[in-house]
């Protein structure tokens, strides 16, 4: 096993947010049938572990920054640590809005287009935000989500309120409209695939980065599909399943995501102030791992002892002389003879 290669392009920050919302919707789905009766305050544990992190990690990295000035001038470190500045903003913003949730999921004294304010604000602000990222090759999932599904938002708000009484099947419109689109995408992927599958000029390489994006990307959508319909037509009462067994298929794309995230790269160097890849931030802080990712071990046989016999080897530049020294070496004498 090598730990340079397994952690070569990993996403410690996509890791961590993939892991605590596996972990929170379960546990969201088990509270809305009644299965536990924890307050909502526990339930939401998960994200404000995700929130903490960010938090701490925006502040040690901050602190890095104006601590280490020569640090500013390595590669993009501008652009990182503005990156860093705007994600903490928007997960700031995002706390406001899983805050109200869960005051009003145990209160109830806020109407829902109240709470999806924060998260209103944060479609809209999203959208410079992703204009910045793509002119600075910079990645924005988070960002990009959140503008895209702006009038979503709106929608859940109005529905939840009861300002419209459309079904639920009606209210996802605009979420079947970008998993369509998605699923095009998945389905190009699938197809590409399939024909370089077929080409004999493609290596190996090649092909086997290709069938992993297929694959990768039909376990992720493919389930989110399937939650999407569950649910609609759980809203609607049009099945009886609960809601831990609707939630199933939407655990399956955060298992794919966390799978994912150990081939994301595009990690930010300035979270906790690391400065640098994960993989050698790790490899480095453990020493341990860093010589167990470096060595490889592999047994000897008998053939391949080395002889018994003493053996010196002289090298020159061209070929390696073997002199043995088991044989006895005479010295040599030179003798004048007498004229």
């Amino acid at each position: 096993m090598n730990l340079q290669t397994l952690f070569q392009d990993f996403n410690p920050s996509k890791f961590l947010v993939h892991s605590c919302l596996t972990i929170f919707t379960p546990l969201f789905a088990l509270r809305l049938d009644g299965s536990i009766e924890w307050s909502y305050w526990s339930v939401f544990t998960p994200i404000w572990f995700w929130k903490g992190m960010v938090i701490l990690g925006a502040t040690v990295g901050s602190y890095v920054w104006w601590r280490h000035p020569h640090a500013r001038l390595e590669g993009d470190a501008y652009v990182q640590y503005k990156a860093m500045l705007i994600t903490l903003a928007l997960h700031l913003i995002l706390l406001m809005f899983e805050l109200l949730v869960c005051d009003k999921l145990e209160s109830g004294r806020h109407l829902w287009i109240l709470v999806f304010i924060p998260l209103i604000f944060i479609s809209i602000v999203s959208i410079a935000v992703c204009i910045w990222a793509a002119k600075h090759d910079r990645s924005c999932e988070l960002e990009m989500f959140c503008a895209v599904n702006v009038l979503q938002f709106i929608f859940l708000a109005l529905r939840l309120d009861g300002f419209i009484t459309w079904s639920w099947e009606v209210v996802f419109v605009p979420l079947w409209a970008l998993l369509c689109l998605f699923l095009v995408a998945v389905l190009y992927t699938v197809i590409f695939a399939a024909l370089l599958i077929r080409a004999p000029q493609i290596s190996d390489r090649i092909r086997r980065r290709s069938i992993n994006s297929a694959l990768a990307y039909t376990f992720l959508m493919v389930p989110i599909l399937v939650f999407q319909v569950l649910l609609a037509n759980k809203l609607d009462g049009n099945i009886s399943l609960s809601h831990t067994i609707v939630a199933m298929p939407l655990l399956i794309s955060h298992v794919t995501l966390i799978v994912i995230s150990f081939n994301a790269k595009d990690g930010n160097r300035w979270w906790f102030g690391i400065r640098k890849d994960f993989c050698h931030f790790l490899l480095g802080l453990c020493p341990l791992l860093q010589e167990y990712g470096n060595i490889s071990y592999q047994p000897r046989s008998d053939q391949d002892q080395p002889p018994s016999e003493p053996m010196v080897s002289e090298k020159n530049e061209k070929h390696v002389k073997k002199i043995d020294l088991t044989k006895p070496v005479v010295p040599i004498i030179s003798i004048d003879m007498p004229d």
